[in-house]
């Protein structure tokens, strides 16, 4: 059985049992979770199609979960309020429900699981998981409105004058990440429309950008080099990339989310080497230069750049041991000072967002605003890369259909 979809076309008010706007990976595991458990679900998406983002993610393979998702692979001005729902819905409890989807996956690396196919496969096992009689999809809703009456209840109006009302409403629409796929800042406004505190929203899981003498590394566009990144007080061992406009790879766009303007990003550019690697290879190897070690460890174009700025040009055997642990500690900690991101064009994910203080932790309700929940991207809780935003995803949506369930009883 396939889930309703309601034609994009015509006048109607729909009564439901909650209302949920957006219909992304957390939206849409919402209806079918809070749908199996009885409720009469308006699920309403601005797009013409569900699942957008989760189509393009992953390289089309989507990233669905991590293996090791807790509350320490997380961001938020709250490092504590993720810990209620992922510790209720786990990845496992994701794999499972692949599992039972007949949907091959694989590991890839560090815990991050991929489907064998497609994405497309993710977005039709959560379009199946919404009961076809409980839950009502409708694309290209242009949300004009949203009002809250007297009675608690809520309205929602769309541009062509279509309507819904429901007693409990559900943000479920993400962050301006994106913006060519739909993506803006609705949640974040509708947000304050109610009262609720918003933290400041930025890119994350982004690309860094370089000027000034950092510009100079643009020359190395297309080189990558596995390294140790950090900003303020996160580090990541994975690769970087250097790009036309300065820095990528999943090693900077995982401390982009730490990144604040005005910081430097550290580089460790031989991570595994001893700490006095230079000061041995003299005493071996007398005859060799620098840049001749550099480029046995780093790709041609990157040793090159580095060693033309460190200017140690001699044989080792005639560098002062000074001049070597100055190089040694160079590479160990190189500082790029970006002059900003590339933007939400770029961003996987949007940082910051719905203030945790503003909702419980347990059910994902706004305490000021009884009947009025956020999920996903649209709450100040920022994911790692590697799947761990989707298991955010996943896990508050659970938790807020619980919630919505408990409330109709």
């Amino acid at each position: 059985m396939a889930i309703a979809v309601r034609p994009p076309i015509g006048r109607f008010v729909e009564q439901s049992d909650v209302i949920i706007l957006g219909a992304g990976a957390a939206g849409l595991f919402a209806a079918g979770q809070a749908g199996q458990r009885g409720l009469k679900v308006a699920l309403l998406e601005k797009a013409e199609a569900p699942g957008k983002k989760i189509l393009i993610s992953g390289g089309g393979r989507c990233n669905f979960t991590n293996l090791s998702a807790g509350p320490a692979n997380y961001l938020s001005a709250n490092p504590h309020f993720a810990k209620s729902a992922l510790a209720r819905y786990t990845p496992a409890d994701f794999i499972a429900l692949v599992d039972r989807h007949g949907i091959a996956w694989h590991e890839k690396t560090l815990g991050q699981l991929f489907c064998d196919g497609s994405a497309k496969q993710i977005v039709a096992m959560l379009m199946g998981e919404c009961p076809p009689d409980r839950v009502t999809l409708t694309c290209g809703v242009d949300v004009a409105d949203v009002a809250r009456g007297a009675d608690g209840c809520f309205t929602v109006t769309a541009a062509d004058g279509r309507a819904w009302a429901a007693p409990a409403l559900v943000i479920a629409t993400g962050g301006p990440s994106i913006p060519k796929m739909g993506a803006s800042d609705f949640a974040f406004r509708l947000a304050r429309q109610f009262g609720l505190k918003v933290v400041e929203p930025r890119p994350a899981l982004v690309p860094l950008t370089l000027g000034g003498e950092d510009a100079l590394f643009r020359e190395l566009s297309g080189v990558a080099a596995p390294v140790l990144a950090r900003a303020g007080k996160a580090e990541f061992a994975e690769a970087a990339l250097f790009t036309h406009k300065g820095l990528s790879g999943p090693a900077i766009l995982q401390v982009s989310s730490y990144w604040r303007h005005g910081e430097p990003v550290g580089i460790t550019f031989l991570p595994d080497a001893a700490s006095d690697w230079l000061i041995a290879a003299k005493r071996d190897r007398p005859r060799a230069h620098l840049r001749t070690l550099l480029r046995e460890r780093l790709p041609a174009r990157l040793a090159d750049a580095l060693a033309d700025r460190l200017a140690l040009e001699r044989e080792l055997g005639n560098c002062g041991d000074k001049d070597l642990r100055a190089a040694q500690a160079k590479l160990a900690d190189w500082r790029f000072a970006p002059n900003g991101t590339e933007g939400y064009a770029k961003a996987e994910v949007t940082a910051g967002g719905i203030a945790t203080a503003e909702l419980s932790s347990r059910t994902m309700e706004a305490a000021r605003v009884p009947g009025l929940y956020a999920i996903g991207e649209a709450v100040d809780v920022t994911g790692w890369l590697g799947g761990y935003n989707f298991q955010w995803a996943w896990a508050s949506a659970h938790a807020c259909a619980e919630a919505l369930a408990e409330a109709k009883r």
